[in-house]
Parts: C-alpha cells; structure tokens; sequence
C-alpha cells in the first residue's frame, strides 16, 4: 500500500505536465501575430499608380512532412502563409530560380509569409525534407 502513494503522486505530476504542456503548445501555435515573419516582394518597374491594393491571404499547412494543400492557385499580390504544424523545423524554398519564397528555417508553431507579385508558376520544397514539395500557381491581377 505504501508503494501506491508514491507511483499515484507521480502519475498526477506527469498528467499535470502533459496538460501544460499541451496547453503551451496549443497556445504558441494559435498566437500567429507574435511569430509570423513576413516578406514582400515588389515587382521590379511596375507601378500601381500608388494605390494600396487590397490583398488575400492563402493557408497552407505543414504537417506530417508535407504541405497541405500542396498545390494552390492564386492571383497575382496574394500573401500565402506557411503554418508549421510538425514536430521539426521546414523551409519553403523555391526551385525555378524565380523571385519565389525563400523563408529559411520555420520552427514548429511558426509561420512565414510570401506575397507573390508576378504571375507564373512556382514550385517549392523542403530544404530540409526534400521529399516535400509543394506548388503555388499565380494567375494574372484582375486589374492586368
């Protein structure tokens, strides 16, 4: 009966750390305003006559070591954010040699964030995994 109490206290400590744990992680994961990096990438020459226009944001996730969705379309000034959802750090790195997104590491419960400018397609991967790939399709502006 004595060797109860003792494997009870730490069954509950354990418990009690897991619950943090969880609760920390849930919390840094769902706080994108604290941990979002952001890069804008102009396009060289052009002139949008100096009005701000209004931009849509796209999600993908990375999870299980893949991005979701891995393909998506999108028009052209359209910020795409990057959530990490996994256990280890990813890149979303370009492959075509294009002003694409380059974020460096993103650790988990991290996100990044890429506006895509210029119209074409731009694949991606993983530096890190580079079985992860992943492509954004950019279709003209409305206004072009």
């Amino acid at each position: 009966m004595k060797k109860i109490v003792p494997i009870g206290v730490v069954v509950l400590v354990l418990a009690a750390l897991g619950c943090w744990y969880a609760l920390a992680h849930y919390a840094n994961t769902n706080n994108n305003t604290s941990t979002t990096n952001t890069m804008h990438m102009g396009t060289s020459g052009s002139n949008n006559g100096g009005s701000n226009v209004a931009q849509s944001t796209n999600k993908v996730t990375i999870a299980n070591f893949a991005f979701s969705p891995a393909s998506i379309t999108v028009r052209a000034g359209t910020t795409v954010t990057w959530t990490n959802n996994d256990s280890t750090a990813h890149t979303v790195t370009e492959n075509d040699g294009q002003s694409g997104p380059d974020s460096g590491d993103i650790n988990p419960g991290r996100s990044y964030s890429f506006t895509f400018t210029k119209s074409g397609t731009y694949h991606y991967h993983c530096a890190i995994h580079s079985s992860m790939t992943g492509t954004v399709l950019v279709t003209p502006a409305a206004s072009e």
